[in-house]
């Protein structure tokens, strides 16, 4: 599985904090859906977070932690069994089999930070946090929706590993809502909507995958669509790949945050 890695000398299982260490042209290893794809020429040694034994899923205070390791098949089993829909949602905006599921981590797509990244969208629909082990030994919060930088580029420093990530009791117990759309049947998402719409009728829409970071906006009550229409309008940071121009993701997820805020409604 490793062929295209022709420069790796070196692997070791990470059991502790000290293990994280990383040395010169080492990389964290999550489930390596990603890192084993394609040629990494920079990558000489890597470090496998299996070892370090997260629970992939902890109740919190009415919250959950997301351990970084969770696969995407374990995340959408917990959905299920406890009513959670946008977890499987999400996964199923994931450009991905079912065997690549079982593989492929909640930490590692939020770190890769691709635009259409499936657990940013998920994340940032619950205004999750990352809990971020730092290389001297210590630790930082940041929003998921910090992360990503760029199709492929985030905000995470040399050395930083993801921990897990916090969805807060409070989102949990809005109702939440995916709209997505691709110009291929079997395609790349180009563009994706989730929502939120809390109790006290509080709504968040975020877009995903047609901008080139996590974009959201805020409403005090469920939004019209006029408002609603204008505020995605208003969003900058839409891009034009081989997967669509930037005019056809702005035009779409006009008609897809429609869809969202009637599901909400």
């Amino acid at each position: 599985m490793i062929v295209d890695l022709t420069a790796v000398t070196s692997y070791r299982r990470a059991a502790s904090r000290a293990d994280l260490a990383l040395a010169p042209g080492e990389e964290v290893l999550g489930g390596g859906t990603w890192l084993f794809s394609e040629a990494n020429p920079h990558v000489t040694g890597l470090v496998d977070l299996q070892a370090m034994g997260w629970a992939p899923i902890e109740p919190q205070g009415g919250g959950l932690r997301i351990a970084a390791t969770c696969t995407i098949a374990e995340l959408v089993a917990y959905g299920e069994a406890a009513n959670i829909p946008l977890f499987g949602e999400a996964a199923n905006a994931l450009l991905a089999s079912f065997k690549i599921w079982h593989t492929a981590t909640v930490g590692g797509n939020i770190a890769r930070s691709y635009a259409a990244a499936a657990m940013v969208s998920m994340a940032v629909a619950f205004d999750a946090e990352a809990l971020i082990y730092t290389p001297d030994g210590g630790e930082r919060r940041t929003s998921v929706a910090a992360i990503p930088a760029g199709n492929g580029e985030n905000t995470l420093a040399r050395g930083e590993v993801i921990r897990a990530i916090d969805i807060p009791a409070a989102a949990l117990r809005g109702r939440t809502a995916l709209a997505k759309e691709a110009l291929a049947e079997h395609g790349r998402s180009g563009a994706v909507v989730t929502g939120r719409r809390d109790p006290d009728g509080s709504t968040l829409v975020a877009v995903t995958a047609a901008t080139l970071t996590p974009r959201l906006v805020r409403f005090p009550a469920p939004p019209s669509a006029d408002a609603l229409r204008a505020a995605v309008a208003g969003m900058g940071g839409w891009y034009t790949d081989p997967l669509g121009s930037a005019d056809w993701r702005r035009g779409v997820t006009q008609v897809l945050a429609e869809r969202v805020r009637k599901a909400l409604a």
